[in-house]
């Protein structure tokens, strides 16, 4: 019986090692995937098929239905063209400053160069949420709501009673919610309640398709009447007003657009629409034109988005380029840390060539702990190449932000690991302009006044047994 179970394990392990060598990950994937199916015999293959399988696999559906789309949104792209070839024109007549940026995000995410907008930065829920509902309340035709989760509480109470009497004022209403990410959060009455008041409420997948459950749509989009949108970190729940026990604060970024920056929100919650229920939202009617008094407004923005299913890892690409491509300084803040070769050495290179690198990021999390052991390892390589790396004290840090040489910057859905480069689907938006740069680094510098450093010394003085266990959540830090 040995014998056999021993000759068994060896072929379990010849196929699962072949076949996942096969697929050409990145080499730390790979080990990682190898070790947990040495580890974890049976079981590791399981947690494969669930959170490992590539969007490939699955057939060429979706790279189908992702051409289709494209195809219908073209007359979107196309009223929006000449206001991205005069954004190309005077970033090359300004000495080609974004140029290369831009064009990274137009080749990976298909995103035009917007800029009759106008864009407002909201930091934390009680800045974020009351111009969100004033935007609610004043919608005439569309609210479109895209969260990864939505809680029952009397935040969504209150959203339910706006909703409802829109709805009832005929606007039509729609919100796509994460059935994983609003797990044991939002409960089924209040989506039945939703939809007996004439609320389309659905899920961006079902649970029951397990072979996809990896893959969460981590992003946040609010678009009212195809001309107002909001983006950025916050979901929707009271946790961002009072946060969890054990912190003070829950520190966030979001923007507020108007203008045809909104019209590239709108193009993607119909997307996303699409793909969760088959309706079809690519008429006309759905997408308004920037207001009149927006026509000589120039304030560029790109909406960039990744996903499983993407060609390009768009927004990892877009931190690896806005890290490298920094002169003086990138400030960036995320919630979590964990890095892939690509990003480590980006922020590595730019600190030892004399860049003021600062990353700031939360001490702890609200209820995961692994994460945040495996990322004491990478901040201590960024923090010995003499990059800063500040933690957030009073509260919880949920902002993600990237912001370079106070010129360009980043506000968005996706974290700095890897979950959000390759697995997640995330958006985040662009902003080619100092005066809303240079907020921001305000908001950062001011952050840093309720930090503390992490240093490399500091960290290799702890006790052996917790790096040692720092370095074990490392090893499946790919799979996080």
């Amino acid at each position: 019986m040995t014998t056999i179970l021993s000759v068994a394990f060896a072929g379990y392990l010849v196929v699962t090692v072949t076949y996942i060598i096969s697929e050409n990950r990145r080499p730390s994937a790979t080990f990682a995937w190898m070790l947990l199916f040495f580890v974890l015999p049976g079981l590791g293959v399981v947690v494969y098929l669930l959170f490992g399988r590539k969007h490939q696999d699955f057939g060429q559906t979706g790279n189908l239905m992702r051409q289709e789309l494209a195809d219908r949104l073209n007359p979107v792209f196309a009223a929006l063209a000449p206001e991205h070839e005069r954004a190309v024109a005077r970033m090359d007549a300004n000495g080609g400053s974004g140029r290369t940026l831009a064009q990274l995000v137009y080749n990976t995410s298909h995103s035009t160069i917007t800029t009759r907008n106008e864009v407002r930065i909201l930091h934390d829920a009680k800045e974020a949420y009351p111009p969100l509902i004033e935007d609610m309340k004043a919608a005439r035709q569309s609210i479109h709501l895209q969260y990864f989760s939505w809680n029952t509480d009397a935040l969504a109470d209150e959203l339910y009673e706006i909703l409802s009497a829109k709805a009832a004022e005929g606007v039509d209403v729609r919100i796509i919610y994460d059935p994983v990410g609003s797990l044991f959060m939002l409960k089924r009455r209040l989506i039945r309640k939703m939809r007996a008041a004439g609320i389309r409420m659905e899920p961006f997948s079902k649970l029951w398709r397990v072979h996809t459950i990896s893959y969460r749509n981590h992003r946040k989009i609010a678009v009212f009447d195809g001309v107002v949108g909001h983006t950025g970190g916050l979901n929707i729940g009271c946790e961002h007003i009072r946060p969890p026990e054990g912190f003070e604060t829950w520190r966030d970024t979001n923007i507020r657009v108007v203008g045809s920056a909104a019209t590239l929100l709108q193009a993607v919650f119909a997307v996303d629409w699409h793909n969760a229920t088959g309706e079809d939202l690519f008429r006309p009617e759905n997408f308004s034109p920037a207001p009149d008094r927006l026509a000589d407004a120039h304030l560029p923005v790109q909406m960039t988005l990744s996903g499983p299913d993407s060609e390009w890892q768009a927004i990892r690409q877009l931190y690896f380029a806005m890290i490298t491509s920094a002169r003086k300084r990138v400030y960036m803040q995320s919630p979590f840390f964990i890095l892939d070769t690509s990003i480590s050495e980006a922020l590595k290179a730019a600190a030892l060539s004399g860049v003021d690198v600062r990353v700031m990021i939360s001490e702890r999390g609200t209820n995961q702990h692994v994460p945040y052991w495996a990322a004491n390892t990478y901040m201590e390589e960024i923090a010995a190449s003499g990059a800063s790396v500040l933690l957030y004290e009073p509260g919880y840090m949920h902002a993600k932000t990237v912001i370079t040489d106070g010129v360009v910057c980043s506000v968005g859905s996706a974290n700095i690991d890897i979950r959000s480069f390759s697995i997640n689907y995330e958006l985040n938006a662009v902003i080619y302009d100092a005066g809303l740069s240079e907020q921001l680094e305000r908001a950062f510098l001011e952050d840093s006044r309720h930090c503390r450093a992490f240093t490399a010394e500091e960290y290799r003085s702890r006790n052996a047994a917790l790096r040692f266990r720092d370095s074990v959540a490392r090893l499946f830090s790919p799979l996080m």
